[in-house]
């Protein structure tokens, strides 16, 4: 399941739309610098026909699937907290079909 924490506004070639924010469920991490472990959870964004109004009253509810991790060509990335500029090599994005538990347990041993 993931749930819709918020939305943004987007502009593109000077039309504006709303997009709607989505966090996965929260997952350990192990730190590379650290090994110590962490919890996050994934988010994404995915594009809505929805007005302010109702993207405002769609916060907080749930919907199936799951966030997944997608390789993608190599892009800068500014982390907003220390303004550190790295590069990544994937993106997040929804699937709508739920996973099975043969799926998680494969996808865990493969990362």
């Amino acid at each position: 399941m993931v749930t819709i924490i918020g939305f943004k506004t987007r502009t593109k070639d000077d039309q504006q739309f709303n997009v709607l924010v989505l966090q996965g469920d929260v997952e350990m991490v192990q730190s590379q610098s650290t090994g110590r472990y962490y919890a996050t959870a994934r988010t994404t964004t995915i594009s809505c026909t929805f007005n302010e109004v109702i993207c405002q009253g769609l916060i907080g509810k749930t919907l199936p699937g799951s966030i997944e991790k997608m390789e993608c060509d190599p892009y800068e990335y500014a982390i907003p907290s220390t303004g550190e500029v790295i590069t990544l090599t994937h993106a997040y994005y929804y699937n709508p079909t739920e996973r099975t538990m043969e799926q998680e347990v494969f996808s865990m041993r493969a990362a």
